[in-house]
């Protein structure tokens, strides 16, 4: 199956949404390949990078999924290189 490397950018805008989050990318664990979390207390919100190796589909639900958590925001940059598996 092709998959694609995308950075999905997550703005967490109130803490009780942690737990929503969390349970989203632990369902798709197998898919990540990392992720770094940064609290930034001066504005009171989180940001998360959140780097998967999946195919579009996966990817698309990820964001999709995080996104309709009140209080989040997500947005998804792709990889423009080729699916290395073919190679």
């Amino acid at each position: 199956m092709e998959t694609r490397i995308a950075l999905i950018g997550i703005i967490v805008e109130n803490q009780n949404s942690a737990e929503s989050i969390n349970g989203i990318l632990h369902e798709y664990g197998d898919y990540i390949v990392g992720r770094m979390g940064v609290p930034y207390a001066k504005k009171g919100i989180s940001v998360i990078s959140v780097i998967v190796d999946a195919p579009n589909d996966i990817i698309s639900t990820i964001s999709g999924k995080l996104g309709m958590i009140p209080n989040v925001s997500t947005k998804t940059v792709y990889s423009k290189m080729p699916d290395s598996d073919k190679k």
